[in-house]
C-alpha cells in the first residue's frame, strides 16, 4: 500500500466517522459474529493468593467484588 492509498483509507474513515455513516466493507460480517474466547496465561488464577474480605487490592476506595484481577496477571 502506497502513501497515497493510504491517505484515502483514512480521509475515508474520517468522512464516516463524521457523518455518523456505519462502515460497509467486507468486514462487517465478520463484526456480527460472536468472538471464540481462547485460553490465555492473562486469564489464570492463582489459588494460593487469598480472596480480600474488605477493600479491593487494585482499588483500595471500592470494597472488593472478588473479581479476580488481583489474583491473576490481568488483561
Amino acid at each position: 500500500m502506497n502513501e497515497q492509498a493510504l491517505r484515502e483509507l483514512v480521509r475515508d474513515a474520517v468522512a464516516r466517522q463524521l457523518a455518523g455513516k456505519p462502515h460497509a466493507g467486507p468486514h462487517d460480517a465478520a463484526a456480527s459474529r460472536p468472538l471464540m474466547l481462547v485460553a490465555d496465561p492473562s486469564h489464570y488464577r492463582y489459588s494460593s493468593l487469598p480472596d480480600s474480605g474488605g477493600p479491593c487490592l487494585i482499588e483500595p476506595a471500592v470494597r472488593c467484588n472478588h473479581c479476580g484481577f488481583c489474583q491473576s496477571h490481568g488483561f
